[in-house]
């Protein structure tokens, strides 16, 4: 199974995403967390934040993720996810596919976000941000959505609703 956790920089869903993981690990050992940053990272920084090459770091995410799944591995994935087309490509592509999208609203992330992100853009002196000069569509048909409008000290209470909501899919 990939649970696919989406949303803008700093709606949450890192922190989410590593609650959701722990919680499955404890019972199931072929478990991964991958985050959006991570997987750059692991692939070498090769690519920059233009469309052309998110697009690429989009396509490579999602089938290292459906790879994972066709291993027998779970995978807890958080990442932007702005190519609806890819979204719509891991619900072919992956055998359980369970999408959840972080929302909040962009008043909220500008008072949430640490590392100035969105303050750069606005001001001009950074290009190619998603939620500013780059557009967010938000998914057309998320399997959950949640609004993390609060400062939540603990993720372990909305981890929960996901899992549960992934149970009640599967029954």
């Amino acid at each position: 199974m990939v649970v696919w956790i989406l949303g803008l920089s700093a709606s949450g869903k890192t922190a989410i995403g590593k609650e959701v993981y722990r919680q499955i690990k404890s019972g199931k050992e072929n478990v991964v967390f991958l985050d959006g940053d991570m997987f750059r990272d692991i692939m070498g920084n090769d690519l920059g934040h233009t469309i052309q090459d998110r697009r690429t770091n989009a396509g490579r995410i999602s089938r290292f993720c459906q790879y994972l799944d066709s291993q027998g591995i779970d995978v807890v994935c958080t990442v932007l996810s702005i190519f609806p087309d890819w979204l719509k490509w891991n619900r072919v592509n992956i055998s359980e596919y369970f999408e959840i999208y972080i929302r909040v609203p962009f008043e909220v992330l500008l008072t949430r976000e640490t590392k100035g992100l969105y303050k750069s853009a606005l001001a001009g002196k950074k290009k190619n941000v998603v939620g500013v000069d780059i557009d967010f569509p938000e998914p057309v048909c998320p399997d959950l959505v949640i609004d993390n409008i609060t400062t939540v000290d603990s993720f372990e209470i909305i981890a929960g609703e996901i899992l549960q909501a992934i149970k009640t899919k599967k029954d």
